[in-house]
């Protein structure tokens, strides 16, 4: 320990005296008023500035003195030392957290002794001011020819106060009713009572969760290309059945407008006899006793006879009659009601159930439908096609896959599936219409000045 203090005092010593023999600036100026001489090593080692390096080396000398070594070659488990346990006494020493020792609390808690302004005005400058009475203002009012209000806020007449019974001033009813009947803004809150927000339903729509229907369907036996006979007869059957209705509805399309055609020529016929359309009139038949009538003459109405005061009292008397007959009928149905009362019930019971099991019944072959798919069935403003039975007559069957004939379309197949299962909506081919021209006839100019003589 003595060698090492020894040491560090030669060092600070020796480092004293590099101090001392500093001679030149520590910015790089020269020592003298001349630069000496680099031409030569000898002449650059005499001249050149090397006392930076000279304090580096010197610090690594007193590194290495202290600690053996210098620090830069040391790991760092030889130079710092990391503490996992802590220390109970720190804890303690430090301040416990406190909201009075916030920044912002210590700012908030700030407060000025001088009252804050107000842009209202205080109880001084208002006492200060005079105060006028209500009869004090009437009479400045009426000084200065304005008008002055009476009852229910409305303008008095000045030519007109005064006269008469009239009072000179507003009465005291007048001055404490406080509510305006005739004012479009009612400032009393009325309570009313909100309606209660009712849960969301969900419609009664049919869920598509409910469709059973596979995305793609398993062909029919029929259609294979060597199927059974039943089979193949039964899908041709199916075939021919669809194929019989499109046809029946085409014929009562086709006899629809076959009707509206002729309809529209007749209003055509009408228009070219300048009649308007509707308003043509058929013969109609003569009446044989309208001549009977136009040579005899027409023969008065009877007036009917005034009632005499014998002919009102029968005619009351029957309508009195008529009465205790209904009321008495009434009298009757209600008894003979009360007796059969249970038979009532059983039959509105008996009703009941049925119209139950029937609401049911249909409710069954909805989602039994449902399950199926939607074919068939109108999904906004078209409806599902309920697709093409592919089938091959008897003559166009094969016995062996080499003859056999392609039938139906894929791609159509597995887009009426998607319809079906309600994931896309029903969609028509949007055919472009064709824009019809009108021809205009028009006479030429030369051809209306026909009443001139032409040269």
């Amino acid at each position: 320990m003595a060698t090492a203090a020894t040491t560090m005092k030669v060092s600070s010593t020796a480092r004293k005296e590099v101090k001392a023999k500093k001679t030149k600036s520590s910015v790089g100026a020269p020592a003298q008023l001349k630069q000496g001489s680099r031409k030569g090593k000898k002449a650059w080692r005499k001249n050149v500035d090397i006392e930076d390096v000279e304090e580096g080396m010197e610090g690594m000398r007193a590194e290495e003195r202290v600690t053996g070594s210098a620090l830069q070659k040391k790991k760092d488990e030889d130079l710092f030392q990391v503490d996992t346990h802590g220390d109970d006494k720190v804890r303690k020493s430090l301040p416990k957290y406190s909201k009075s020792a916030l920044t912002s609390t210590k700012i908030l808690s700030q407060r000025s002794a001088v009252p804050a302004v107000f842009s209202r005005s205080t109880t001084s400058s208002s006492s200060s001011k005079r105060k006028l009475t209500h009869e004090e203002k009437e009479r400045l009012l009426r000084i200065a020819k304005r008008r002055r209000k009476g009852p229910l806020n409305s303008y008095v007449d000045e030519s007109e106060v005064g006269k008469g019974s009239a009072t000179m001033e507003v009465s005291e009813a007048a001055k404490s009713g406080g509510y305006d009947i005739w004012s479009s803004n009612t400032s009393e809150d009325v309570p009313v009572d909100a309606p209660k927000k009712q849960p969301a339903k969900p419609p009664p729509h049919p869920l598509r969760s409910q469709i059973q229907l596979p995305a793609v369907e398993q062909p029919h036996v029929g259609t294979s290309y060597n199927p059974p006979v039943d089979a193949h007869t039964e899908l041709v059957l199916s075939a021919a059945q669809i194929e019989e209705k499109r046809i029946r509805e085409a014929e009562k399309l086709k006899e629809w407008q076959e009707k509206a055609d002729a309809a529209r020529k007749v209003a055509r016929e009408e228009e070219a006899e300048g009649v308007p359309p509707g308003m043509t009139v058929g013969e109609g038949e003569e009446d044989p006793e309208a001549g009977v009538d136009e040579v005899e003459g027409r023969v008065a109405p009877k007036m009917p006879r005034r009632k005499t005061k014998q002919d009102r009292k029968r005619a009351e008397r029957l309508r009195k009659e008529k009465q205790a007959l209904a009321e008495r009928a009434a009298r009757k149905r209600l008894l003979t009601s009360v007796t059969s009362v249970k038979a009532l019930r059983s039959m509105v019971n008996r009703s009941l159930s049925l119209s139950e099991k029937t609401r049911a019944e249909r409710q069954r072959a909805d989602e039994e439908k449902l399950r199926k798919g939607l074919a068939g069935q109108r999904i906004g403003k078209h409806k599902v096609p309920e697709g093409e039975v592919d089938v091959q007559l008897g003559e166009d069957l094969s016995e062996s896959l080499r003859g056999l004939k392609p039938e139906g379309n894929l791609f159509r197949d597995r887009f009426l599936s998607l319809q079906k299962r309600a994931l896309i909506e029903p969609r028509q081919p949007v055919i472009p219409k064709r824009r019809r021209t009108k021809d205009k006839e028009y006479e030429k100019h030369a051809w209306k000045r026909f009443d001139r003589e032409q040269f």
